[in-house]
C-alpha cells in the first residue's frame, strides 16, 4: 500500500506550480492544454514578496535609533541590514559598471536584488505543507519557475535595449559592429544572438540554480518512504536520520544560494546595462595614457 501511494504521489509535488485559477485560451505551443493559469500558488508567493517589499520594508527601513538629530540619521535594527546591502549594492556593483548613469539606473537593481532574494527566501518555508490544511496550495519557489526569471530577464534586456538606444543612440547601435563595415554581415547577427543568450543566461541560471536544491530534498526525503515501503518501517528510520541530517545541511546551503543567487542576477543586470549606456571608457584611458606620455 505504501509503495502503491509513493508511486501515486509526485515526489516533486512542491516545486512544481499548481493552478489555482485557469481561463480556456489558445496561444499555440504556449498552451498545450488549451487553457493559461490566470492564477497559482507560485504567483500568490510573487504578490506576497511585492506585499512584503512595499507595505513592510518601507516601515522598516525607517526604524531610527532616537528621535534627536543625530539619532534620526543611524539606522537601526533592520534598517541597517537594508542600508549595508543598499550600500554595498550602490558602491560595489552599480558604480563601477554604470558609472555616471547610477542614479538613473540604482532603484531598478535595489528592486530586482530585493524581489528575488524575498521569493527566494519564501521558496524555503514550507507554506506548501500547511496551506492544503485550509483547502489550498499556496507555496513554492517563484523563482524556480522558468516562466518567472524569463520575464524578470526579459525586463533587462529591455532595460539594455531601451536605455541604450535613449542613451547611447548611434553609440550603442555601433557597438553591434565592433569591427570593420565589411565584416558587419557576420558581427551583427553575432553580437544581436549574445545580446539574447545574455537574456537567456539570466534565466537560466536563477531557475536553474533555485530548482536545484527542491529537487535534491525531495530525492533525499523520498529515500525514507522508499526504504519503510520495501523494508519495513524500521529500516526507514533507521535511512530517516542520515536523510534528515543531510536535508538540514541542504537547507542552510540554500539559505546561502538565495543571497548569491539574487546577488549574481542583481550583479549581471548591473553589467549588463551598464554594457549598454556607458561607452569610450577604454577610449578615455587610451587618450590620457597618450597624453601623459607626450
Amino acid at each position: 500500500m505504501m509503495l502503491a501511494f509513493l508511486m501515486a504521489a509526485n515526489p516533486l509535488e512542491h516545486v512544481i506550480q499548481h493552478p489555482l485559477v485557469q481561463k480556456p485560451a489558445d496561444l499555440g505551443p504556449l498552451t498545450p492544454d488549451g487553457k493559461i493559469t490566470v492564477l497559482s500558488d507560485q504567483i500568490v508567493v510573487m504578490i506576497l514578496a511585492g506585499l512584503l517589499l512595499t507595505l513592510v520594508v518601507p516601515v522598516l527601513v525607517r526604524r531610527r535609533r532616537s528621535a534627536d538629530a543625530v539619532g534620526q540619521l543611524v539606522p537601526t535594527g533592520f534598517a541597517n541590514f537594508f542600508e549595508a546591502i543598499c550600500q554595498y549594492l550602490r558602491k560595489e556593483v552599480a558604480e563601477p559598471n554604470l558609472g555616471e548613469h547610477t542614479d538613473r539606473f540604482i532603484k531598478y537593481i535595489w528592486t530586482a536584488f530585493f524581489f528575488v532574494l524575498v521569493n527566494n527566501l519564501l521558496g524555503l518555508l514550507p507554506l506548501a505543507a500547511v496551506t492544503p490544511l485550509f483547502g489550498l496550495h499556496i507555496g513554492g519557489t517563484a523563482t524556480g519557475n522558468i516562466w518567472v526569471t524569463g520575464a524578470l530577464a526579459l525586463m533587462t534586456l529591455v532595460m539594455m535595449v531601451v536605455n541604450g538606444l535613449r542613451l547611447g543612440g548611434t553609440h550603442y547601435l555601433a557597438h553591434y559592429c565592433p569591427g570593420p563595415l565589411w565584416l558587419a554581415p557576420l558581427l551583427v547577427p553575432v553580437e544581436i544572438i549574445g545580446t539574447f543568450a545574455k537574456t537567456a543566461a539570466l534565466a537560466i541560471r536563477l531557475f536553474a540554480n533555485m530548482l536545484a536544491g527542491h529537487v535534491l530534498l525531495a530525492v533525499l526525503l523520498s529515500f525514507i518512504f522508499l526504504g519503510a515501503a520495501s523494508s519495513g518501517t524500521a529500516v526507514g528510520l533507521g535511512i530517516a536520520v542520515p536523510v534528515v541530517v543531510g536535508s538540514v545541511a541542504v537547507n542552510l546551503l540554500e539559505l546561502f544560494v538565495a543571497f548569491l543567487q539574487a546577488y549574481i542576477f542583481t550583479f549581471l543586470t548591473t553589467l549588463f546595462i551598464g554594457q549598454s549606456v556607458v561607452f569610450h571608457h577604454g577610449d578615455e584611458h587610451h587618450a590620457e595614457g597618450a597624453a601623459a606620455h607626450h
